[in-house]
């Protein structure tokens, strides 16, 4: 089962992204800022697959998280997609290589097939499916 990490500061954002993923056999947790995310990520007992990553969080950029994650053994490193209300320069995404950007709005559906397209492309050597 694939583990996903939601960093999103808009609630009923991360809410309704929860819920689907959730319903669709993801286990999913969350966090509205960087401080939160770099909490979760140093608490879970297993890595997790994707983190879907706003940029425009209330406390940092999200770029500080892959920045963290940069640190990571690479086994332990998950996919990264990016979500944003502005398309991200093209210096930040050739620096940290995300493996997928959506710009809001979005359809919840063309995520879900973001994410797995993303872990199909990229298989994660943790997941235990």
């Amino acid at each position: 089962m694939n583990r996903v990490l939601v960093v999103e500061d808009e609630a009923p954002l991360r809410r309704i992204i929860t819920l689907n993923l959730a319903r669709r056999g993801y286990t999913v947790a969350e966090a509205e800022s960087v401080a939160e995310a770099d909490d979760a990520l140093r608490a879970s007992p297993q890595p997790f697959d994707v983190i879907l990553l706003d940029i425009n969080l209330p406390d940092l950029s999200g770029w500080n998280v892959v920045r963290h994650l940069a640190a990571e053994d690479p086994s332990r490193r998950p996919l990264v997609i990016v979500m944003s209300a502005v398309r991200p320069i093209e210096r930040r995404l050739a620096e940290f290589h995300p493996a997928g950007v959506l710009v809001k709005p979005f359809a919840i559906e063309t995520l879900l097939r973001l994410i797995d397209r993303a872990l199909a492309k990229h298989p994660v050597p943790n997941a235990d499916a």
